[in-house]
């Protein structure tokens, strides 16, 4: 063989190997991290991992965590390919604030919107506590430490002068101390209903507390991340007004290093089919493409940029990278 034919087929080879390297791109399964069991995460965590896989053919499985602090990590050390992170815990982890106490978290990419968390109380008849001031000195359980309600709250009760005793756990363990009588409130932030709330109200009479319009402009102010959120009165059997609350909105996530291939094929799979995924939980009816705007700065994976140019959705120019 001569030196040219011995060259031209080096190249070949080398382009063989590489178009066989583009086809084998698509991972066979993927984990996502979801968050303790109780919580709306933990349900629509599934939902969407049967309906990507159904439609992908890609195998993703869900792995129970504390919650978008813990997600978020794990997708940034690339433990896991695949998350879901409330965008106030986004923002300080991607910018190394907060929790994040100076180490940024830059390798992840924001897929699709999910939906708003709106930050809420319940407790029981027995304790008598009306208002978010009465906690001071209460024992409220907020849910897994690294979860957005377990980041947050204490945030919250700091910034209005509040100092309960504050409890950590899984959100169906915080349900059934609050049922117990070890706890005083249970405050969570996740997609509602979330069900271990309507599972305490339909055990025993149950109270739901909300902030006063003083207490939402003080936070609003020393917590600029939070916006403004109501959950709709009937929500839960015994809401029977609406609930002005402050919230923050949910977005799946991936590594950076997902192929792009890969990470279109799970935006499309979501957004394309929101009547199975409002089947699964009632939340996703908020998981929708034009809920892509409320993404400010965390820079969205190329695939999911791919989709929502095809959708002609506009997206903020700070996540276009």
């Amino acid at each position: 063989m001569t030196v040219s034919k011995l060259k031209t087929f080096g190249v070949a080879a080398i382009a063989a190997v590489a178009l066989a390297g583009v086809a084998q791109a698509q991972p066979k399964s993927l984990t996502l991290g979801t968050a303790s069991v109780g919580g709306t995460y933990f349900i629509y965590g599934g939902v969407v991992a049967t309906l990507v896989t159904e439609k992908t053919g890609i195998n993703v499985s869900t792995q129970q965590t504390q919650g978008p602090n813990q997600n978020l990590l794990l997708v940034d050390s690339k433990a896991i390919e695949l998350g879901m992170v409330t965008m106030g815990v986004a923002l300080h982890g991607y910018n190394g604030t907060g929790w994040a106490k100076g180490k940024k978290y830059n390798n992840v990419r924001a897929l699709f919107p999910m939906y708003d968390t709106p930050f809420h109380f319940i407790t029981t008849d027995k304790t008598g506590i009306t208002s978010v001031k009465q906690m001071d000195g209460k024992n409220v359980g907020v849910g897994p430490k690294a979860g957005t309600p377990g980041t947050y709250f204490p945030l919250m009760f700091e910034a209005l002068g509040i100092k309960p005793t504050i409890r950590n756990g899984g959100a169906s363990d915080m349900a059934s101390q609050l049922g117990d009588g070890l706890l005083d409130v249970f405050a969570f932030a996740a997609g509602v209903p979330i069900s271990a709330y309507s599972e305490l109200e339909a055990q025993r009479p149950v109270k739901f507390i909300t902030f006063t319009d003083e207490e939402l402009k003080i936070l609003q102010e020393k917590i600029p991340e939070l916006s403004p959120s109501v959950i709709p009165k009937n929500t839960y059997k015994t809401l029977t007004e609406d609930h002005k609350t402050v919230g923050l909105y949910n977005f799946a996530i991936a590594h950076k290093d997902l192929d792009d291939d890969t990470a279109y094929k799970i935006v499309k799979a979501v957004l394309d089919n929101n009547d199975a995924m409002v089947k699964g939980h009632s939340a996703a009816k908020e998981t929708l493409a034009k809920n892509a705007e409320k993404n400010s700065f965390l820079p969205f994976h190329p695939g999911a940029v791919k989709y929502y140019k095809e959708k002609g959705i506009a997206l903020n120019p700070k996540t276009m990278m």
